[in-house]
């Protein structure tokens, strides 16, 4: 058996962990797949450069209600897929390299399953090439950094036939005639986006009545019905069974419609990968969905074992498992000076056309906790900027405590809302009112980011609980 300082399983945000500051350590690295996870090869990055694509694509087509004449001649797939992944690829492969440069840090690749205390069995080999076997070793400090995987629902496994989810589809060969997309999350609207101005016909399935429904109410109606006008939306209704034969799929849902396609992409959610790595025998406890339980340290219930990323976190964003990692970094180099996780206002943002993001609480949850707050809306189109854009869709919707001014919430949609909402996750994270935010800087004429500035001053607060502002020192 072999012994190490620290193991860590899963080297995507996992891989982050380890930096100078652990030269001094024995490390051990595993994991199956390529170096980056999700993130780098099957999820965020690659997504967001075919994103751009698209906005690229959709921006020509759309060139004429600004008096430009455009042509699109069309996509080019293969040479947009080789600029995306020959650097990812690349990426990840130097990444490998360079943890197998270090003399301190052992790479295995393989996968990982617990045995006992601290101590792992790994199946090497497989999907290499090369012949399996197996390597048994043990971790003063174990870090679980496993990741998740797509869900697929039993229709779709039973009925034998093909399918694509986002660890695939966008390594497809050529962009789909029809492509089906089950679900109607921020996974869908992306890559439904992607083919789309691709060239490809989009049907989006969502058993909820409206797609993004985890989203603001305000969000995933107003979206639902832009996606309308672009795709073959069927919500409120589920998947039955898939019928037919590679190639030729015919999906038949539950309010006895169907929909004939030549490639299904299943984007209904992720599973985390927790099942996978035998917890129970190392005494660490799972939640009912699936995720390793934590605590505000990154600690699982097994002494000694952290978790970070989507196998344990509430929020699988890239960014939280970043901060995840600077966290357990920390806490494993100072354990007797341990640091906290805070999950307060996360903001996350859906890459599709219109952008989309958020942060903090929306107004469901607002009623359902019975808070008293109060609610603004700014349209892109009521500022000079918006009319720069022909914006008529896009908008800012701030909630705030009526009582003391602090944002309980903020969702945009428009061009840029990813970037755009900084600003308001800063008041959130650091106990800004909306009044101090609106009235202490200068926000710029004309820019976008007078809808949020419009937004924060119009919203209906108790007199003279957030006046906002400070006195201006004397020159």
């Amino acid at each position: 058996m072999r012994s190490h300082d620290l193991v860590i399983v899963g080297a995507g945000s996992g891989n982050a962990v380890v930096d100078e500051r652990f030269a001094h350590l024995d490390v051990a690295v595993i994991d199956e797949g390529p170096f980056g996870g999700t993130c780098l090869n099957r999820g965020c990055i690659p997504s967001k450069m075919l994103v751009h694509v698209a906005d690229l694509a959709d921006g020509i087509r759309d060139a004429g209600r600004f008096g430009v004449r455009a042509r699109l001649d069309g996509v080019d797939w293969p040479a947009v897929r080789e600029r995306v992944f020959g650097r990812l690829d690349r990426e990840a492969a130097e990444g490998e390299q360079g943890r197998r440069d270090d003399p301190n840090i052992h790479v295995l690749k393989g996968h990982a399953r617990f045995t006992g205390e601290r101590t792992l069995l790994v199946t090497t080999g497989a999907g290499t090439g090369a012949g399996a076997g197996t390597v048994t070793l043990r971790g003063e400090q174990v870090v679980l950094a496993t990741g998740s995987r797509p869900a697929v629902p039993p229709p779709v496994q039973e009925s034998g036939l093909p399918y694509e989810t986002s660890d695939t589809v966008m390594r497809l060969e050529r962009p789909p005639h029809h492509l089906a997309v089950l679900g109607g999350g921020y996974i869908a609207a992306e890559l439904a986006h992607v083919f789309h101005a691709a060239g490809s016909r989009i049907t989006l399935i969502e058993q909820e009545d409206t797609l993004l429904s985890a989203q603001d109410e305000s969000i995933a109606t107003a979206y639902t019905t832009i996606a309308a006008d672009r795709y073959d939306v069927r919500t409120g209704t589920a998947l039955t069974r898939v019928e037919g034969e590679p190639g030729r799929l015919r999906l038949v849902l539950d309010d006895g419609t169907t929909v004939e396609a030549d490639t299904l992409l299943v984007a209904v959610g992720r599973t985390p990968n927790s099942d996978r790595i035998d917890a129970a025998r190392a005494g660490i406890d799972l939640h009912d969905d699936g995720r390793v339980v934590v605590d505000a340290f990154q600690r699982t219930t097994a002494p000694g074992v952290f978790a970070l990323g989507d196998v344990c976190t509430p929020f699988p964003l890239k960014h939280v498992a970043n901060r995840e990692a600077r966290v357990v970094a920390h806490n494993l180099l100072h354990p007797g000076d341990p640091v906290r996780t805070s999950h307060e206002a996360v903001p996350a943002g859906v890459f599709t056309r219109p952008q989309i993001a958020q942060a903090g609480r929306t107004e469901q949850q607002c009623r359902q906790e019975g808070l008293d707050y109060a609610v603004s809306v700014r349209r892109f189109r009521d500022t000079a900027y918006g009319w720069a854009l022909e914006d008529g869709t896009g908008f800012c919707k701030v909630l705030a405590d009526r009582r003391t001014g602090l944002l309980l919430g903020a969702h945009l949609m428009g061009p840029q809302a990813a970037t755009l909402i900084q600003p308001l996750v800063v008041a959130m994270s650091c106990g800004i009112t909306a009044g101090d935010l609106a009235r202490t800087p200068l926000w710029i004429h004309p820019a976008p980011t007078e809808a949020l500035s419009t937004a924060l001053l119009d919203l209906d607060l108790d007199p003279g609980a957030d006046p906002g502002g400070r006195p201006e020192r004397p020159s």
